[in-house]
């Protein structure tokens, strides 16, 4: 019974910069974390960036320097600011809405495609 939908995917030349946005709403009231993954064709889905709800953020290695994770004002909102993209960075982009006491009941999103070509 949660809603988590994405936004703000799409095509961008090789050192631009796109903003995604997720929101989780529902019978849940809070999230003890909140994702973003992605998966390439032919590639397992991998962890981008989390925040917590305590507002603590980690990154995905290759994306570490590029790509912010923050919470909006409004609760279960956040965004994924990314800058300076690159070809390998091409990949649907899905949300993640993670329940207190994890058990791997975890809430998704449809995903938003980001496209990174020249």
């Amino acid at each position: 019974q949660v809603q988590v939908v994405e936004s703000g995917g799409g095509l961008v030349q090789p050192g631009g910069s796109l903003r995604l946005s997720c929101a989780a709403s529902g019978s849940i009231f809070s999230f003890a974390a909140m994702n973003w993954y992605r998966q390439a064709p032919g590639k397992q889905r991998e962890l981008v960036a989390t925040i917590t709800i305590g507002g603590s953020t980690n990154y995905a290695d290759s994306v570490k320097g590029r790509f912010t994770i923050s919470r909006d004002s409004a609760r279960n909102t956040v965004s994924l600011q990314m800058n300076s993209l690159k070809p390998e960075d091409t990949a649907v982009y899905y949300c993640n809405a993670r329940p207190f006491g994890g058990g791997g009941n975890d809430y998704w999103g449809q995903g938003t495609q980001v496209t990174v070509s020249s």
